[in-house]
């Protein structure tokens, strides 16, 4: 079984080690033991975990909510409910924030397109435009083909 030092975990999940003590101290990463000069061991059980942590505080989930979700997981039949609704709170969570990034990557790329045109007119010495002719405006993405009319993503790539 691997073992990894508590550096060799703080690198892997670019973190402090001072975090990864917080974790422990706050009970959402447990059972991490010692070896005879004190230095914590983790396993790739705590990697895992980690890895679910840093998901779940990447969507805005609270200390609070991971203490809940991983006592819930502790006893699933008795909270499966409780698990269920928890993750479907998220889902809607970060739904929303993906559909507020949606708009303002549409509202960066309305600003790249005038920018850019007002770039050439300069070069060009011609007409400076008007940002209310972007608005309504159709915008693909040149990285990834995406199209975005008013702010939202009209064609999503498969």
């Amino acid at each position: 079984m691997a073992q990894y030092t508590i550096r060799q975990v703080a690198e892997m999940f670019g973190m402090p080690t001072s975090t990864l003590r917080y974790y422990e101290e706050e009970g959402i990463l447990t059972n991490v033991t010692k070896n005879g000069s004190g230095q914590r061991i983790y396993t790739e059980g705590h990697l895992n975990r980690l890895r679910t942590i840093c998901c779940f505080k990447g969507t805005g989930m609270t200390i609070a909510q991971l203490k809940a979700f991983f006592t819930y997981e502790e006893d699933e039949e008795h909270h499966i409910d409780d698990i269920v609704n928890l993750l479907q709170e998220r889902r809607m969570y970060v739904r929303k924030q993906m559909e507020e990034l949606e708009k303002d990557y549409a509202h960066v790329l309305r600003k790249l397109h005038y920018y850019s045109d007002i770039r050439e007119s300069i070069r060009e010495g011609g007409t400076r435009p008007d940002w209310c002719d972007y608005r309504k405006r159709i915008y693909t993405d040149q990285e990834d083909g995406q199209v975005y009319v008013e702010g939202k993503n009209i064609k999503k790539n498969e």
